[in-house]
């Protein structure tokens, strides 16, 4: 039986009620602590409104304290969501999934943080996405472009040229690509957080060197719906131990995004690519090729090291991956799905291009003789420290203007290597070890569109081979 105390203002005045239920007692026949929470009357409620609805609250609450919820009703959203990353954390959730993890609740924090975790309900979820649709809430400013100078360069290259310091030095401060380092150099646009992170490697502020151009475009579904996942696994943690009675983001409606089907090239396209990285530097015709001819992920590719390249059998090692975030700079992880260790068989030519490329690497790493950082990466920064992983997004993107190729991004070879795999007839299983998915599933998910493109070629080359009609034999005119 639940005991009801109101609780009155300095007037007398009713303002709240505390409700308690009995806990019963524990081994050593001591009274356990009540189960308490509190109940506030909304603003213009009367008194049978307030009596009714108090009522059902009480009931409610007798009922979650019998199915064992630990009612805490003084923990905030972002308490508990900080709790739940901790876990994920202790639990060993990859880094980048924690560090996107505390970037999204900054966000969700800022509309439900301060609520109290068991007063949200699902229309508190709908208002917080109905917020996040609306103009000017990204969270980076947009680009940002250095600043120009009478002389016509700019206020960045003027900065360096003042405090006598290299390009390399100082894109290894900011932890940024040397490509986007070269870049914002150069007056080209740069993300606002790479430009304030150059700023501060310079000990400037970012709008002495850089003019930001805020992006007013509305955060997309997809990017809403990443919010709606965070919030449904903090719930779902919440609920698992008993904190509340049911998940709210279950129930609320968060906008639906439209899946893209994964780009890829077809053989033209190939052609042109493969011809203009004949005209490259052999690290980035490399490393492109790699791509191409792998279906690895960017940071994979980045990831590899020399001792997983096996000479003998003409195979690389997926095993490692190189991945970027501004709170830990470069570093290494495992694959990102989980037990995708792999061999990749490559072609001979492959493995030919792989040791011209290896010869060259040494004749770099002569010319900087003890300054080389021998790190073992096949593909690194000029002193043989490894890549960030933009730096060849950034490069794909360069390389396809300079030749007026399609746009490229690293992904986008992971595709073309699946199409073209499955328009030569090679089965499901044998890609989805090759792309290293966890599952077949995840392939014929991913690339069903392809694979039913695939099937309708099939089918033509069956028509013309099996249904053709021979052609028919003319008769003699006697």
């Amino acid at each position: 039986m639940a005991n009801i105390t109101p609780r009155r203002n300095k007037k007398g005045e009713v303002t709240s009620y505390t409700i308690r239920v009995f806990r019963g007692y524990d081994n050593h026949g001591k009274q356990l602590k009540p189960y308490i929470t509190s109940y506030k009357p909304k603003t213009g409620m009367t008194e049978k409104q307030i009596e009714k609805e108090l009522k059902r609250f009480v009931v409610m609450f007798e009922e979650q304290c019998k199915q064992g919820y630990n009612l805490d009703n003084k923990q905030t959203f972002a308490e508990y969501a900080e709790y739940v990353i901790q876990l994920k954390e202790r639990n060993g959730v990859k880094h980048n999934t924690i560090y996107s993890y505390r970037k999204l609740a900054e966000r969700i924090n800022q509309g439900i943080g301060h609520l109290k975790l068991n007063d949200i309900r699902p229309q508190h979820l709908n208002e917080l996405y109905a917020q996040l649709s609306k103009c000017g809430l990204r969270e980076s400013a947009g680009v940002a472009v250095a600043k120009t100078v009478p002389n016509g360069g700019t206020a960045l290259a003027a900065q360096l040229k003042l405090l006598g310091v290299t390009h390399k030095d100082i894109a290894q401060k900011a932890g940024v690509a040397t490509n986007t380092f070269a870049n914002a150099v150069h007056g080209k646009n740069i993300a606002t957080d790479k430009a304030d992170a150059i700023a501060a490697a310079l000990g400037e502020s970012t709008a002495v060197l850089f003019d930001v151009q805020k992006n007013m475009q509305p955060l997309s579904n997809k990017t809403i719906l990443e919010h709606h996942r965070f919030i449904s696994v903090v719930f779902a943690q919440a609920e698992k131990e008993l904190l509340i009675p049911y998940n709210p983001a279950t129930k609320a409606t968060p906008p639906k995004a439209i899946a893209k089907e994964a780009n890829y090239f077809d053989v033209e396209d190939i052609k042109r690519i493969r011809d203009c990285l004949e005209l490259e530097p052999i690290k980035w015709q490399t490393a492109v090729h790699l791509l191409l001819i792998t279906g690895a992920r960017r940071g994979e590719i980045l990831g590899l090291k020399w001792n997983y390249v096996d000479w003998n059998n003409n195979q690389i090692y997926i095993c490692n991956n190189l991945l970027y975030t501004s709170d830990r700079g470069i570093y290494e992880d495992t694959p990102k799905t989980v037990n995708s260790q792999r061999y990749i068989k490559l072609p001979a030519q492959t493995m030919e291009l792989l040791k011209e490329y290896r010869r060259w690497q040494l004749e770099q790493q002569a010319l900087y003789g003890d300054k080389w950082q021998n790190t073992s990466f096949v593909f690194t920064q000029e002193s043989g420290s490894p890549m960030n992983p933009t730096s060849l997004t950034s490069y794909c993107t360069d390389f396809s203007k300079r030749y007026d190729l399609p746009h490229i991004n690293p992904h986008a070879f992971r595709h073309t290597m699946v199409s073209v795999l499955y328009f030569n007839g090679v089965d499901s299983i044998s890609i989805s070890r090759r792309l290293g998915h966890s599952k077949v599933s995840t392939t014929t998910d991913k690339y069903g569109h392809i694979m039913r493109k695939a099937d309708e070629a099939a089918a033509n080359c069956i028509a013309d081979v099996i249904l053709d009609e021979p052609p028919k034999k003319q008769s003699k005119i006697s």
